[in-house]
């Protein structure tokens, strides 16, 4: 740019030009080309090696909802099938505050020392309004996370069954291909997720608080039967009375129970995660019922009623996705919604009018 003021009329008068606008993009910036997938068999033989990087990587796609990343998930998964099976899972849930993500910190150690490997399967809560998590399991499993024999997987709800759903046994199947023995499944809190655990777990864990308020309140009977035993924290300091209240009024409500399919009776202990007392206990009485549930055969009966019902969750999932895939219902969806929002169609009605157009197209 030109400035007049550097013209000979104006003596002793000089404007310097300014500094050259720098360009938007870096020059420097190398953009780096995406890696390719990796295919399906180089996954499975990742994950058969236990390299953790492929494991991750096969898991990311068994979560992903992109068509490509499905096709690959589902091959894997099958191929991992006939490896799988060889664990111990175990669910852990609780009320928020009960110290669910502490506990497991200290109860991987405790069975990482008897030697084998520990997948964690830790559910974040996604935002109904973002869609976000933060996935911040891990800043709260110190010790396990710098493990080498320790695999941690945050994973965001995504509003699905309060946290566990059918992506989530899947993973459990590439964990158990990849050597790891044990599978703790945390759940995002007390919720609908329960019985989704239930199903896909050997021994449902029911973590409790005492001292929060009436313990009778946190007493749920879908919960409380599911729970093949409920641990009370922080028993430690001046709340070892008010645990063992608990622990006593706990166990009074468990008589009220009908008696378990698997004949064992649901123990209730106290423990402190903080101070790491009576974690030895615990999996003392945990290793106790997976003896007792291998003798009386009940163990390998549960494996297959699991497989069962997940076999009739898997369809379900299917024709939820054909249907909700199919443009032309998509299109009919996007009117009917119209008609509704407006008052001019009941939402029975409309709903009926979108099935009708599904099932005439696919001659049902």
């Amino acid at each position: 740019m030109e400035h007049p003021e550097n013209d000979s009329q104006y003596t002793g008068l000089t404007v310097n030009n300014g500094v050259a606008q720098p360009p938007i993009v870096n020059p420097y910036l190398v953009k780096k080309r995406r890696k390719a997938l990796p295919t399906a068999s180089e996954l499975v033989e990742g994950i058969l090696k236990g390299d953790v990087t492929m494991l991750s990587r096969a898991v990311t796609m068994v979560e992903s909802l992109a068509h490509d990343h499905y096709a690959i998930a589902q091959e894997v998964i099958e191929k991992c099938l006939p490896y799988s099976g060889n664990s111990r899972r175990i669910g852990i849930t609780g009320v928020p505050g009960a110290g669910k993500s502490t506990s497991i910190d200290v109860f991987g150690l405790h069975v990482l020392r008897d030697g084998g490997k520990l997948a964690v399967l830790a559910i974040d809560p996604s935002s109904e309004r973002t869609k976000g998590s933060i996935l911040g399991d891990k800043t709260r499993m110190e010790k396990l996370a710098v493990h080498p024999n320790a695999f941690i997987r945050p994973s965001p709800s995504a509003g699905s069954l309060g946290g566990v759903a059918r992506k989530t046994r899947e993973t459990i199947v590439l964990c158990e291909a990849a050597g790891y023995n044990n599978i703790f499944v945390e759940t995002v809190g007390v919720g609908q997720s329960e019985t989704a655990v239930h199903s896909m777990v050997d021994f449902f864990l029911l973590l409790q608080i005492a001292g929060a308020g009436d313990e009778l309140q946190g007493i749920k009977r879908g919960i409380m039967e599911m729970a093949d035993a409920i641990v009370i924290n922080k028993a430690d300091g001046d709340n070892v009375g008010p645990a063992q209240l608990a622990q006593a009024q706990y166990r009074s409500a468990l008589h009220l129970f009908p008696p378990t399919a698997s004949g064992w009776k649901p123990e209730v202990l106290t423990y402190s995660a903080y101070y790491e007392k009576g974690i030895a206990e615990i999996w003392e009485m945990i290793d106790r019922y997976f003896a007792f549930v291998k003798e009386n055969g009940y163990f390998e009966e549960k494996r297959k009623e699991q497989a069962r019902w997940w076999m009739y969750e898997s369809i379900d999932e299917q024709l939820r996705k054909h249907f909700y895939d199919n443009p032309v219902i998509e299109k009919r969806l996007q009117i009917c919604e119209n008609e509704v929002l407006h008052n001019r169609m009941s939402s029975f009605a409309a709903a009926a009018d979108v099935l009708k157009v599904y099932f005439n197209q696919n001659n049902l």
